[in-house]
């Protein structure tokens, strides 16, 4: 069962909580912004359903805030970023900024960040590069849940790789990913509609395959991108594993089974070897490389000829990465957000701890 809410109306409650627990106001308008855009383009696992969570940390003083996000170290095209653990909302859309400013006067950005917490969708921070003519380039590190191939540790994040390309007068290419079968997010969406998760998606202690989406509280794993060996699973830890490297190692964050848990009441791992999470953003200017419009020009081409391949028996068409997202943004803008039963339960007690209302839906 879900209730469909405006996006006003979800803007002015997330923005007043953030409000409350001590975000400057222009702080609390990006970590609004940020936040909702996964709702507006239908990645629910990402949304307003985790502001409760982030309200935890901050309880549990792991989010500060009023972070002083700062530069560590920087050379003309690169920069490595302390995120002063902020919110990732906040930090994230910051750091993608400076590899934008870089990009503009040496034609590419590279921006690592250390100290940062959970950054909602990857999707919005490559997508900042897009109006400037860049190709925007974003990936996280995340808690892990995830097991390397042959392996019943769980060792990686979900870890995400976005990467934002504009066009001209085709909607841009933004290909969003997780390098896992599915995002944690989704097994959370699953337990709420008391689902069965596909099989693919997780392994339980022991390294077998099942569909309990609850498996993660027993010591189960999810599983990389393609599932087992047979189907490719190397390849997503693989994937896994870069994400983790370009945003951890190379920024001074946490990597590997150190990254800090999303939940506040997880236990933080011992013996950590850097600071919070860790992002990695990356900005080209395509005159960098081509005339913008040439390119553009191009890219509308590549787009129409993908869009008018032969379809396979029982489909209607070949779907550009970004098509669902922004169809599915056009259609909640319009008619609200639905959120399911559950996590309007979750915002109404948060809400009544801040007394603050959230509204009958639309």
């Amino acid at each position: 069962m879900t209730k469909q809410f405006s996006y006003q109306r979800l803007f002015d409650f997330t923005c007043a909580i953030f409000r409350k627990i001590g975000c400057p106001e222009a702080d609390a308008v990006l970590a609004t912004t940020v936040l909702l855009s996964a709702d507006l383009r239908g990645i629910d696992s990402h949304g307003i359903a985790r502001l409760v969570g982030y309200v935890r940390l901050w309880e549990a003083a792991r989010v500060n805030a009023t972070p002083g996000v700062t530069i560590l170290h920087e050379t003309p095209s690169t920069a490595t970023v302390d995120g002063d653990s902020g919110l990732g909302l906040v930090v994230a859309p910051k750091a993608m900024q400076i590899a934008i400013d870089k990009a503009k006067k040496v034609g590419t950005g590279w921006v690592s960040v250390q100290n940062s917490n959970h950054f909602g969708i990857a999707g919005y921070h490559a997508m900042m590069a897009l109006e400037h003519n860049m190709i925007g380039i974003c990936m996280t590190n995340a808690s892990p849940l995830v097991s390397p191939t042959f392996s019943v540790e769980r060792l990686l994040g979900t870890n995400p790789i976005c990467v934002a390309v504009p066009a001209g007068a085709e909607p841009p290419f933004v290909a969003d990913l997780a390098t896992t079968t599915a995002a944690n997010g989704k097994l959370e969406i699953l337990q709420r509609k008391n689902e069965e998760a596909p099989l693919g998606w997780i392994q339980d202690k022991d390294g077998r395959p099942s569909t309990n989406p609850h498996e993660l509280k027993t010591g189960g794993a999810l599983l990389p991108l393609g599932g087992d060996r047979e189907h490719g699973s190397h390849k997503g830890y693989a994937l896994g594993a870069v994400v983790d490297i370009f945003s951890a190692v190379l920024s001074g964050a946490n990597y590997g089974p150190w990254v800090p848990p999303f939940p506040a009441y997880v236990p933080m791992p011992t013996g950590m070897p850097g600071k919070g999470i860790g992002h990695f953003f990356g900005a080209m200017r395509v005159d960098a490389f081509r005339p913008a419009d040439e390119f553009k020009q191009h890219m509308d081409n590549w787009i129409r000829r993908f869009r008018s391949a032969r379809t396979a028996e029982g489909f209607d068409r070949v779907i550009i990465p970004g098509d669902p997202e922004r169809e599915m943004e056009k259609e909640r803008r319009e008619h609200g957000i639905p959120l399911l039963q559950p996590v309007v339960d979750d915002l109404a007690a948060l809400g009544q701890k801040f007394g603050l209302s959230l509204a009958e839906p639309v």
